[in-house]
């Protein structure tokens, strides 16, 4: 919490400034918290929140529809931000941060609005709709997986798959340029296999693990090995069971299967709140 010093320092609209918007959550109260800061743009903004609570007294300021909403903000020039590591990473990072204490709802990279009241105004008009995702997103976490064969994914093709294995060994006594079209007809029949294999790991991963998500997300895979770049959303209290599931995954496939788990992320593949700052 602040002091009213630094409460109006940072409430200051400095001339060609915005307020970038990082994720909305709910609080308390309409106090001011501040998360410390953020480099961006090469500086050290801090980060801290611009509430709105609808009017209301008695009963009804305890009511659902009367919770206080915040978005978690810093100053920031008025600019198109370039889609680069360098801005990528400390937009999530101050989400990451934030989530630490409280749900959050990840606003779309380089959401600036023009000053103080236009956030609040951003707020105000979808209160309702941001509870409401609130409440989805509450007691829930994001766990990424990546699964990409090992380099020698290809001599375990050519052990497995005895047609490829001996077509290139006949090939191996033969000039390579009497061979061609051969050669080229073992390209394809490893990259069929290869997809082959692909497809019944990526099968069996998702059944092991999509059971213990409420929702999957596949994300585009890059790069001939790469067999699946999954998001899973899931309950805080199945965490363990899918650290579990990974172990053995990994187990069973570890010899030819490279397995990258990240875990306790905001959601960011499941919500992504696109803010029109322009249409408020």
């Amino acid at each position: 919490m602040l002091s009213e010093t630094e409460a109006q320092n940072l409430r200051e609209t400095i001339p060609g400034e915005g307020k970038y918007i990082y994720c909305i959550i709910a609080i308390d109260n309409c106090e001011i918290l501040n998360f410390g800061p953020i480099v961006i743009v090469g500086r050290g903004d801090e980060l801290y929140t611009i509430s709105y609570k609808p009017e209301g007294s008695g009963w009804a300021s305890a009511s659902p529809t009367h919770k206080t909403i915040a978005a978690v903000v810093s100053n920031s020039p008025i600019k198109k931000y370039s889609v680069a590591r360098e801005y990528l990473i400390p937009h999530e990072r101050a989400i990451e941060e934030v989530m630490k204490a409280y749900t959050v709802l990840p606003v779309r990279f380089a959401t600036i609005a023009e000053d103080e009241k236009k956030v609040k105004t951003i707020l105000e008009k979808d209160h309702d709709k941001i509870l409401d995702l609130l409440e989805k997103m509450k007691g829930k976490l994001e766990l990424g997986l990546n699964a990409i064969f090992k380099e020698d994914i290809y001599n375990y093709i050519l052990d497995k798959y005895e047609g490829i294995k001996v077509l290139k060994e006949k090939l191996q006594a033969l000039p390579p340029e009497k061979t061609h079209y051969e050669r080229m007809e073992i390209g394809k029949m490893v990259e069929t296999a290869l997809e082959k294999e692909k497809a019944n790991l990526k099968e069996d991963i998702l059944n092991n693990l999509s059971p213990l998500a409420l929702e999957t997300k596949a994300n585009n895979t890059y790069g001939e090995r790469m067999i699946i770049n999954s998001a899973f959303l899931v309950d805080n209290n199945k965490e363990g069971e899918f650290d579990q599931k990974i172990q053995e995954l990994d187990a069973k496939y570890g010899d030819k299967v490279k397995f990258k788990y990240v875990g306790t992320l905001p959601p960011f593949n499941f919500v992504n709140l696109v803010i029109e700052t322009g249409e408020y």
